[in-house]
């Protein structure tokens, strides 16, 4: 099982937008679409029988899309880092996703890759293209990046991240030189993993006008409650945050729902009744209690 799947914040397109994406990435699919029943939607302000919720996979990963109203606005200080692994792969990928978008970084050579670029899309989703290779099936990474007053704390945050997580290290890092005027030590790049999975990290000087939010969050899948309860302390310590319905903030501001895998059933029961309760139910709750759902 993928323990950490990412989890994308639309405001009423996320259909649009995962059709688009199981279009262009191989190993695609929609796995399952949730709707708005009466409740859920009066709590959201969608419409009843709208779209809530759509499990898909991007080359083999699991995502998850949500149709959550205009509160949250994608942006750059999280995308998602693409290993192409081929020209073709890339320029095709660079091609459709810049379409109706935003390119950051243009696709061609740089110091730190043979063929490199950065868009957002035209749903607003930030990707990092590049040709190299990666050796791990997961080709897809989130990618965190640290600004501002953040610039300092990659190292920490990785370093904080995989004590937190079972089967987590570091896989590799790329400091500043010392023309960047940094303190010694201040990663540019880094890579590890949290769970078996992977995730990229890195820092960006000058002033930014975005930083982490609720648009893309990851959820952590839980087995029973004592992991429900160990995650949701680990990461609200130290000055994270609570939130409502399994959703929190770490200290960094990198926003998890800490979910057991009973309440995607109970959510999923076919007796509309039943899931209509503990759908209410968690609409009441900050950490998911299994046992009042």
């Amino acid at each position: 099982m993928q323990r950490i799947t990412p989890f994308l914040w639309f405001d009423n397109n996320a259909e649009e937008a995962v059709n688009f994406y199981t279009s262009l990435f191989d190993n695609s699919n929609i796995a399952a679409v949730t709707r708005y029943n009466e409740q859920s939607a009066s709590a959201s302000g969608q419409k009843s029988g709208a779209a809530m919720t759509i499990s898909f996979q991007l080359e083999g990963q699991n995502f998850t899309a949500l149709n959550g109203g205009p509160h949250f606005k994608l942006n750059q200080a999280i995308s998602f880092f693409v290993y192409c692994e081929s020209d073709e792969k890339i320029e095709k990928i660079f091609k459709k996703l810049s379409a109706e978008g935003e390119v950051i970084f243009p696709l061609d050579k740089y110091d730190w890759s043979k063929k490199y670029a950065w868009v957002v899309d035209k749903f607003g989703l930030s990707w990092q293209l590049d040709v190299d290779k990666i050796n791990n099936k997961q080709k897809i990474l989130p990618a965190f990046l640290f600004v501002n007053d953040k610039v300092l704390k990659v190292k920490e945050a990785a370093n904080y991240y995989s004590t937190v997580f079972p089967d987590s290290r570091i896989i590799m890092e790329w400091a500043y030189d010392k023309s960047a005027g940094l303190p010694k030590g201040t990663l540019l790049f880094i890579q590890f993993k949290l769970a078996d999975y992977l995730f990229n990290a890195m820092s960006g000087q000058g002033e930014h006008n975005f930083d982490f939010n609720e648009a893309v969050s990851f959820v952590v899948n839980c087995k029973n409650q004592n992991e429900v309860d160990y995650y949701w302390n680990k990461l609200t310590s130290d000055g994270g945050t609570e939130s409502r319905c399994g959703w929190l903030k770490d200290k960094f501001g990198v926003s998890w729902q800490i979910i057991p895998t009973r309440l995607i059933e109970l959510l999923t029961d076919p007796d509309p009744i039943r899931s209509q309760k503990v759908m209410m139910c968690m609409l009441q709750m900050k950490k998911i209690i299994i046992s009042d759902l």
